[in-house]
């Protein structure tokens, strides 16, 4: 791949996600990028950016940004933010809360929902609630590896023994090609979930909240201030007053204008105007 294809690549895929590729990602990009030369029978990058740019070719961008969207994670990822959610829910439990709603806002393959899920379930033991968790990613390929909920044994390092037992069953390689140890979501789990396809940067979000908790983890470090700023006003629409926005431990709000409030590292609020009112008054 040469750079003046790179550098197109790099815009198409700003244009089409938001996300920003480095000038160092050319290997990566270049890698990924055959797999759709393989699978459409074309010579060169070059062709497939010429194949890109032709009209009525929006299911093969939707390809495209799927071979290109990086997905890491685990579950129980930076599991302070865990921590945080059991004390948060219930002490709005014991308040007497009952409605929850909950968004994973890059939801990866599925292991934060997921935690998110299992969380929710220990700490609202006892509770009779209506609890819901939307989780969205930008890649319909993660999308569909998430309703499997199918992981292999290595990739629920993060999930105790206990956890396992009661929300894991054993389950046979999806793709039939592996003696390894695979376990799989149960029905409880996966009834608090409901997955959905959203480019973070198209806005305005076609969900009208009003969310408790959002985790949008890790994925701004991919955008520019621009869209960041965008993400984050769509964040404080959706947040209920004394909600909460939970970011990557490497990620921030430092040079971001916004009415959100820091609550602990990595954690915001936005402020509940009526209790502030209210002591004020």
């Amino acid at each position: 791949m040469n750079k003046s294809t790179f550098d197109e690549i790099r815009q198409l895929v700003y244009a089409h996600s938001g996300i920003t590729l480095g000038p160092t990602k050319m290997a990566l990009v270049d890698a990924r990028i055959g797999k759709r030369l393989r699978v459409l029978n074309l010579p060169t990058p070059e062709a497939y950016v010429e194949f890109l740019k032709q009209r009525g070719n929006q299911e093969e961008f939707t390809h495209f940004i799927d071979v290109i969207s990086t997905n890491v994670t685990s579950f129980f990822r930076e599991s302070d933010h865990f921590d945080f959610m059991t004390d948060t829910v219930k002490n709005w439990a014991a308040q007497g809360q009952r409605k929850f709603r909950f968004w994973s806002a890059a939801c990866s393959t599925g292991q934060e929902p997921y935690s998110m899920a299992i969380t929710l379930l220990e700490a609202l033991k006892g509770f009779t609630v209506d609890t819901k968790i939307l989780a969205t990613d930008i890649s319909t390929e993660v999308l569909e590896l998430c309703k499997q909920g199918i992981y292999r044994e290595d990739k629920i390092d993060g999930v105790n023994t206990l956890q396992r037992q009661k929300f894991f069953n054993r389950a046979a390689d999806p793709a039939g090609q592996s003696t390894e140890k695979f376990f799989q979501i149960n029905d409880e789990v996966k009834r608090l979930v409901a997955f959905s396809r959203i480019n973070l940067s198209s806005t305005p979000y076609p969900m009208k909240g009003p969310m408790d908790m959002i985790f949008v983890r890790n994925v701004m470090i991919y955008f520019d201030n621009e869209l960041r700023a965008r993400i984050l006003s769509e964040a404080q629409r959706l947040l209920r007053p004394g909600g909460f926005l939970l970011v990557g431990h490497s990620e921030g709000l430092t040079g971001q204008i916004t009415d959100l409030k820091l609550h602990s590292a990595s954690i915001y609020t936005k402020p509940d105007e009526r209790s502030a009112s209210a002591m004020t008054g």
